[in-house]
């Protein structure tokens, strides 16, 4: 809760004197609402009573805005529908929607200014087709149990993101649920940032990391997105506790990711044929099912993660060496792993490998780890990769007799992932389902649950 008890000194900040004068005015949609906005004193509580106020609305200071049951602030399709300006401000229990829909000009449901400091935005339904909530160099910033819907009418393409920060700092995302927008929480150049426990769904990416450092991931749950964890460009994040489910083309992708830490996530059903939407997706944008894809990715510690019933587990490639990989459980997976490069890895630390549901080797001593090592692929499998259309002769005997010499000279083979010490059990923490999003699906102007 660090940044919590930072954005609340700093939603303080203002005079006790501006304090002693802070005062409570009930507003109607029969009145101008900027004009009362203009005439507010810094800690002034708004409160808007239920109806539409129509236009873009500016917080110049330190405010802070409510609304009863059915209070909606309506931008008629133009710029934002609300700027938040002042340091410390509370912006709560709101609905906005129809702002505007140009993504060169950032047009936004409510746009966070640089000089908002600390400021609040809580329990915010917002539903449109540009950006969501734009935080634009904005420290210390809280966004808590907001919701934003995008508008289905609009390409993916053409839609703003749910959640976008630029160049912040000293944020915490929490509990936010996104949809139908483009990416669900986007977070470019920005550093020291914390998302927690997010819902993000159908979507294009659920998480979307650029050229940002040391931020926290934890504990969100990405459903029916294309990739549910893009991480690219980025150096130590810390990636724990997350789930992504039937997600279609990546579970996790790590790209450019240096010095990161993956532990406890979850990914599974990547690309799942029990889900027609992401059928349907998979065959138009010939997606490809993948877990977990590293590209290009370098001194990773990635342990204790469960990647099951997708049709790739793991795929390495361009260079993705030196990455500590243990304690992670592969199940099920149509194909557990794909690795292109030019040495051998050994997929075990200090003695303690990764569990294999394919795994066919025995424990005889009984210390939990299996006798033969465990190699997932081989140089016919390496054809095969190269070749597709070699997979009709998978089962033929010119093919079992290229694996049989490649076991009898194994001189001929190529370098590959090897793990020394196996599991023989699956991990305690993935023996039961995996638990359902804790967050219920939100109808965004009533605030129902649906």
């Amino acid at each position: 809760m660090r940044v919590l008890y930072k954005s609340a000194a700093l939603g303080l900040a203002f005079s006790v004197a501006s304090l002693a004068h802070a005062a409570t005015v009930y507003i109607s949609p029969a009145q101008s609402l900027q004009a009362v906005i203009d005439q507010a004193q810094p800690g002034d509580q708004l409160v808007l009573a239920q109806g539409i106020y129509t236009g873009s609305f500016v917080l110049p200071v330190t405010l802070e805005l409510s609304g009863e049951p059915g209070a909606i602030l309506d931008a008629q399709g133009k710029g934002h529908g609300l700027t938040v300006q002042g340091a410390g401000s509370y912006i709560h229990d709101l609905n906005i929607q129809n702002w505007g829909t140009d993504l060169t000009t950032q047009d936004a449901g409510i746009y966070v200014a640089p000089e908002a400091t600390g400021s609040r935005i809580e329990k915010v339904r917002l539903q449109g087709g540009g950006f969501g909530i734009w935080v634009d160099t904005t420290k210390d910033l809280t966004l808590f149990a907001n919701t934003v819907e995008g508008d289905l009418k609009l390409r993916s393409t053409d839609r703003g993101n749910g959640i976008h920060l630029f160049n912040v700092t000293g944020a915490r995302v929490e509990n936010n649920e996104v949809w139908h927008t483009r990416d669900g929480i986007y977070i470019d150049t920005s550093n020291g940032n914390e998302l927690v426990g997010n819902y993000l769904h159908d979507l294009r990416y659920g998480v979307h990391y650029m050229y940002s450092y040391r931020n926290l991931v934890k504990d969100n749950f990405t459903e029916n997105t294309r990739t549910g964890y893009a991480l690219m460009q980025s150096k130590f994040l810390t990636v724990v506790g997350n789930r992504s489910k039937n997600d279609a083309n990546y579970g996790i992708l790590m790209n450019y990711i240096t010095n990161s830490t993956l532990t406890n996530n979850r990914i599974e059903g990547v690309q799942n044929a029990r889900h027609p939407h992401m059928q349907q997706v998979s065959r138009r944008a010939g997606l490809e099912g993948k877990a977990l894809f590293i590209y290009n990715s370098l001194f990773n510690d990635i342990r204790d993660n469960l990647f099951a019933d997708s049709d790739m587990g793991i795929h390495l490639t361009a260079g993705s060496e030196d990455n500590v990989l243990s304690g992670n459980a592969f199940v099920r997976n149509k194909e557990q792993v794909k690795y292109v490069a030019t040495r051998t890895q050994d997929w075990s630390k200090e003695g303690v490998g990764n569990y294999w549901s394919d795994y066919l080797g025995w424990d005889m001593d009984g210390d939990g780890l299996g006798d033969v090592e465990y190699e997932p692929n081989d140089s016919v499998d390496r054809l095969l990769w190269k070749f597709p259309a070699a997979r009709l002769l998978l089962n033929s005997p010119a093919v079992e007799t290229l694996r049989w010499v490649q076991r009898q000279f194994p001189v001929l083979k190529a370098p590959g992932v090897v793990d020394s010490h196996p599991l023989m059990t699956l991990p305690v923490a993935f023996s039961q389902p995996m638990p359902e999003n804790p967050l219920p699906k939100t109808d965004n102007l009533t605030g129902s649950t649906r």
